[in-house]
C-alpha cells in the first residue's frame, strides 16, 4: 500500500456539501485537541498535510484526504465547551449526517488522550459506533508524556474506563513525536481494508 501519494481533497463545512463515498473511508474521531492532524501527518509522513492548530475547536469541517485505494478522514473535534449552541448543531449534524449516509466506512479511529480518563464524549462515541455497527479502534495519543509507570498504570485504568467497549479492540498508544504507534495504526487501516 502506497501511503506516500496522497493529497488533500476537501473540507466540508455543512451536512449538504458531503459527496457521495465512492472509496473506503478511515475515519479519525476524537475530542478537540486530542492530536488527529498530528496522527494524519506522521502516518503518512508529511510535516503539514493536515493543519495542526494550537486553538481547540478550530477543525470545524469533515477533512477528506485522498489516497490510491482509500480515503482517510478528519472529522471535527468534540467536547470544546467554548463553542457556540448553533456551531454545536451544525457540529451534531455534521457527525451524524456523515455515519449515517450510507458511506463505506471501514474503519473509526477514536483518538483518546492517553494522559487522562476517558471522558464522557469518548464512551458516548464509542456507544455510537457500536451502535450503528462501526468497526473501530482506540488510539491513546500523546503517550509520549507519560513515564513507564504513568504508561502502565494509565493503560490499565483506560481498559476499564473502556469496560466492553475495549474488548477485543485494537487499542494503540501513539505518540506523534516520537513515531510510536504509527506502523501499528498503518497496520489496523490495511487490515481493515483487506477484511473489506
Amino acid at each position: 500500500m502506497n501511503w506516500n501519494k496522497v493529497e488533500f481533497e476537501a473540507a466540508f463545512g455543512t451536512l449538504e456539501q458531503l459527496t457521495p463515498s465512492d472509496a473506503p473511508e478511515i475515519c479519525f474521531s476524537g475530542r478537540s485537541n486530542v492530536g488527529k492532524s498530528s496522527l494524519i501527518n506522521k502516518i503518512l509522513n508529511r510535516k503539514s498535510i493536515a493543519h495542526v492548530s494550537s486553538t481547540p475547536g478550530k477543525t470545524v469541517t469533515v477533512n477528506f484526504y485522498r489516497l490510491d485505494e482509500f480515503r482517510l478522514v478528519d472529522l471535527p473535534g468534540y467536547g470544546y465547551a467554548k463553542v457556540g449552541g448553533k456551531d454545536r448543531e451544525r457540529w451534531a449534524e455534521l457527525m451524524e449526517g456523515y455515519f449515517r449516509t450510507d458511506r463505506n466506512i471501514k474503519l473509526c479511529l477514536q483518538l483518546i488522550d492517553m494522559r487522562h480518563p476517558a471522558t464522557d464524549f469518548d464512551i458516548s462515541m464509542l456507544e455510537f459506533l457500536d451502535y450503528y455497527d462501526i468497526p473501530y479502534a482506540v488510539i491513546l495519543t500523546k503517550c509520549d508524556k507519560l513515564n513507564k509507570t504513568e504508561f502502565n498504570n494509565r493503560l490499565t485504568a483506560l481498559r476499564e474506563e473502556l469496560g466492553e467497549f475495549g474488548e477485543g479492540i485494537d487499542i494503540i498508544p501513539f505518540s506523534a513525536l516520537k513515531g510510536t504507534g504509527a506502523n501499528d495504526i498503518r497496520t489496523a487501516i490495511e487490515k481493515a481494508l483487506t477484511n473489506a
